[in-house]
């Protein structure tokens, strides 16, 4: 199948890889041309714009750091909807505001697109590896003609909804991971400075309750001092700032949510934005004036 796909990133370029290895032509568009020339490289056509890429391909897929930056790629002068034809299929797999996701609906629905929202968990890791999470809102059927290739992706894909509902979901995960995160870099720091070992710690906990994927993902790399980026704090804050907005909006308490984003905010003046989430270790590094590593 061709496919056009927008937003060649640190999730978007492997992504685009996995579905030309499942056998589909890909049309790509980026605004950073060393990202194109990539996915070229790896055998994708390139177009010029997002609105070339809509003239080109009735299925288009856009990766985009947040609201703002898929609002432009699609509503732009030079945008999808600027190209589509009537019929056409958007997938949406930013990470964004649900009522952004909504807003973006009703105008594609305008000029007969059909849209749905289908944000993924994984990070860089997953999306290489083809087994994101992806989570999805919109009408079933067109989730359901897009599934085959969402699972060229991913290992999961789960309909969770009406339009908006990938993104709250994807909303629900990030507070889950960012507070996982905290709370493994609170009890190892509370290991490392009363003397025990922080890995004979998590070997021994990893495997209860207290178990979890993050812990299994993030404690190596804390332990090892590895902060290269996954997911970037930056992007985990908005992803934050996109929950508690979205919370203040449906009246839904998130006091933990609003904490951790306070550590990430710290981490983020003190120029550790571009390194991974794991780094919330380093907040608590910093307080103690203590490392947590092997």
């Amino acid at each position: 199948m061709r496919i056009g796909f927008i937003g060649l990133g640190i999730m978007g370029k492997p992504m685009v890889n996995n579905l030309l290895k499942a056998g589909h032509e890909v049309i790509v568009y980026d605004v950073i041309q060393e990202n194109v020339d990539a996915a070229v490289g790896a055998g994708a056509a390139s177009a010029n714009s997002s609105k070339n890429v809509a003239e080109q391909c009735n299925l288009i897929i856009t990766m985009l750091p947040n609201s703002p930056h898929v609002k432009s790629v699609v509503l732009g002068e030079n945008g999808v909807l600027a190209g589509a034809k009537e019929g056409t299929v958007l997938v949406d797999m930013s990470s964004i505001a649900p009522l952004a996701s909504q807003e973006l609906c009703k105008a594609c629905a305008e000029k007969g697109v059909r849209m749905i929202d289908a944000p993924v968990s994984g990070g860089e890791p997953k999306a290489v590896d083809g087994t994101l999470s992806i989570m999805a809102g919109g009408e079933k059927e067109v989730f359901d003609q897009v599934y085959d290739i969402l699972m060229a992706m991913g290992a999961s894909a789960v309909h969770c909804g009406d339009i908006g509902a990938g993104n709250t979901t994807k909303l629900a995960n990030q507070i889950i991971v960012a507070l996982n995160i905290a709370a493994v870099s609170e009890a190892l720091m509370l290991s490392t400075r009363a003397g025990v070992d922080p890995i004979k710690v998590f070997d021994a906990i990893k495997g209860g309750l207290a178990g979890s994927t993050v812990m299994n993902a993030k404690v190596p790399m804390i332990t090892d001092g590895n902060f290269n980026p996954g997911f970037k704090i930056d992007l985990h804050i908005k992803d934050l700032n996109n929950a508690l907005e979205t919370g203040h909006g449906v009246g839904a308490p998130l006091p933990f949510t609003a904490q951790v984003m306070e550590i990430l905010q710290n981490l983020h003046m003190d120029g550790l934005g571009q390194c991974d989430h794991s780094a919330i270790a380093k907040y608590y590094e910093k307080l103690t004036g203590t490392e947590i590593r092997k």
